[in-house]
């Protein structure tokens, strides 16, 4: 996913889509305020893609990596969301 795609309207390289990916991305949260994000890119690479770091932003830092720690970490903080 491409920076344009979360951060603006018609942002997509596939399909121009009349609101930006942010807005559904704050509608999942909204319906599902216990959320975390998945990241199947290794987490060494996370600080070299910008959209990966917005993206974590969105996510107030509930990123987990892809891996067994990682889905492991994000059901802890699925069960008790202070964590």
């Amino acid at each position: 996913m491409s920076p344009y795609e979360i951060m603006y309207a018609d942002g997509s390289v596939e399909h121009n889509n009349e609101e930006a990916g942010i807005i559904w991305m704050n509608r999942l949260k909204k319906q599902f305020p216990n959320i975390v994000w998945l990241n199947p890119v290794p987490e060494s690479h996370w600080s070299y893609t910008q959209s990966i770091e917005i993206t974590e932003r969105i996510m107030d830092q509930r990123m987990f990596p892809l891996t067994i720690k990682g889905i492991d970490d994000a059901v802890k903080v699925l069960k008790n969301p202070k964590l």
